[in-house]
């Protein structure tokens, strides 16, 4: 009763892992970094591309791979182009290793003629997933939050400290927020569902950014001002901030895709934690301080 799980010490693959170990099931990871303070205690081996024999050997035994690994952005020479190559070779690994089902998570609205890269890339590697002969089942989250996660924790950091938020192209576009703990508790159970599935992760509230944003500034007693933005202005302003934080706030694939409303699907929602209820039992916590992409995923120990 064996379980891997990609990236068990970063975010969404550390919910994962922590379901499953609730589970009483036996869990390891292969990770891009060792465990450091407060990650979870399982064995570990490197998610690695280069030593095949390795990586296939990491998997014998294994009766379903968590699949979280992916890139936000380009970033010192990684590509999406080779991002989606690098999962066709775990996928194969995991094959060739006999593991059993590979449950892979996504974004909604892949697609392979989205006009925006990381979408392209996304339904890029659901092609190859499907191709390699394995049974999998795929989960496409919409916008993730949840502790520490990377976009509604900063935007709640950015409305303790500053006047004004930015609105880029004034907010009025949709989102469904889902919780990490409901996308983790979708993945596990999609684990055992019948034929190849292909399930959103969505939760139970439809709102607008400009709804999401106003919430979170509730919550935590901001002082910004929200206001509408051209979204170019929006996206320079991140650029500076994100020079200053030596970090990637926001990128343009991620502004596209969402005033696009690629955040938002037509299907039932599958998780039941409500966005502002869980602002409530947050508030204290939330936007402290702030959470680094490149500190979380590049910058390794």
């Amino acid at each position: 009763m064996t379980d891997v799980v990609t990236g068990a010490y970063s975010y969404t693959g550390r919910h994962i892992a922590a379901r499953l170990l609730a589970a009483g099931r036996d869990v390891r990871t292969l990770s891009r970094r060792p465990r450091g303070p407060g990650d979870l205690e399982i064995p570990s081996s490197p998610l690695q591309f280069e030593d095949v024999p390795a990586l296939t050997a990491a998997l014998v035994g294994v009766e379903t791979l968590y699949n979280t690994y992916w890139i936000r952005f380009p970033h010192e020479g990684a590509t999406f182009e080779q991002a989606v190559a690098r999962s066709g070779t775990l996928f194969r690994a995991a094959r060739d290793a006999g593991v059993g089902r590979i449950v892979h998570i996504s974004v909604t609205n892949a697609a392979a003629d989205s006009p925006y890269p990381y979408f392209r890339g996304k339904a890029a590697v659901e092609r190859v997933l499907a191709e390699v002969g394995v049974p999998y089942a795929i989960v496409r989250p919409t916008l993730i939050f949840g502790p520490q996660d990377i976009l509604v924790n900063n935007i709640a950091w950015i409305l303790r400290r500053f006047p004004v938020f930015l609105l880029p192209g004034g907010g009025s576009y949709e989102v469904q927020p889902v919780w990490v703990d409901d996308v983790a508790e979708l993945a596990v159970t999609a684990a055992t569902a019948p034929s190849n599935p292909v399930l959103d992760a969505v939760g139970p509230d439809t709102i607008t950014f400009g709804e999401l944003v106003r919430a979170v500034r509730e919550a935590v007693g901001g002082r910004a001002h929200v206001v509408g933005a051209p979204p170019w202005a929006a996206l320079a302003l991140t650029r500076i901030a994100g020079t200053l934080l030596r970090d990637v706030v926001l990128t343009r694939d991620e502004l596209g895709g969402l005033m696009d409303g690629l955040l938002v699907t037509d299907g039932v929602p599958t998780g039941g934690m409500r966005f502002v209820s869980w602002l409530t039992e947050n508030a204290d916590v939330l936007g402290n301080r702030y959470v680094s992409e490149l500190a979380r995923n590049w910058r390794l120990p």
